[in-house]
């Protein structure tokens, strides 16, 4: 979601997003995962712990990641920093490549670790919720996207230090899931669908939680393209008129 560090090798970036969406898959659907097994949690309750363990999960590989591969680990987050011209076009390919191994690698530690407890919450993997269509789903997977990669081009030109920009970051996604969770499981996030979807066999929509969080990344991609275009347009009048 931020800037590349301009040193960071290729294979540097594309193994710090292995990484990073490794761990977010493991938290995350593992979090949701315990959780469906605990007793005595309200539904709430378990909304609260899961969207903090996302949230504070995002704003953890920022903080330990984001100076390498800008800490995309989210191939939404990747086309959108793609289009809007802050990540380079040749980068795309190998960012999701290594992002979708990386949450697949995250869904296979999931089943060794609730295997026995005969892959609870089809190990995280995300759901729409009764009486939420395929086609509401997606469109509330773009809204909630288009949000959290904005927040991502806001953090990176507006908050000049990395705690902060961790916590801005984080806490968006903390209320997207919150706003959204007992909808779609707000996904926002191609890969952490797929990888818990792919090991517990659950495939039920998969496309929503691609068509949704691609479609919201690419609008938020133009949007901030055409936003910076009208700044620079607005400074060479100002210049001219001087």
């Amino acid at each position: 979601m931020l800037s590349i560090h301009p040193h960071a090798s290729r294979t540097a970036r594309c193994l710090s997003e292995l990484l990073g969406t490794y761990l977010l898959v493991l938290i995350g659907p593992g979090t949701v995962a315990a959780v469906s097994l605990a007793q005595g949690i309200t539904t709430f309750e378990a909304l609260l712990i899961i969207g903090f363990a996302f949230g504070a999960t995002a704003a953890l590989v920022v903080l330990l990641l984001g100076r390498i591969s800008g800490a995309h680990i989210n191939p939404a987050i990747t086309l959108a920093h793609t289009i809007a011209g802050k990540t380079r076009l040749e980068m795309l390919v190998p960012y999701i490549s290594f992002q979708v191994l990386g949450a697949i690698l995250g869904g296979f530690t999931l089943k060794f670790i609730f295997g026995q407890f005969g892959s609870p919450a089809d190990l995280g993997t995300t759901k729409l919720a009764s009486g939420v269509s395929p086609s509401v789903g997606a469109l509330l997977e773009t809204a909630g996207t288009f949000v959290l990669a904005m927040s991502g081009f806001l953090a990176s030109l507006r908050v000049h230090k990395k705690p902060g920009e961790a916590t801005l970051i984080g806490s968006t996604l903390f209320v997207i899931i919150i706003a959204l969770g007992p909808l779609t499981n707000a996904s926002l996030n191609p890969v952490r669908s797929l990888g818990p979807a792919l090991v517990s066999g659950f495939l039920t929509n998969l496309y929503v939680y691609w068509i949704g969080p691609l479609a919201g990344s690419l609008i938020a991609g133009l949007a901030f393209r055409f936003l910076e275009r009208s700044k620079l347009g607005q400074g060479s009048r100002t210049v001219c008129l001087c």
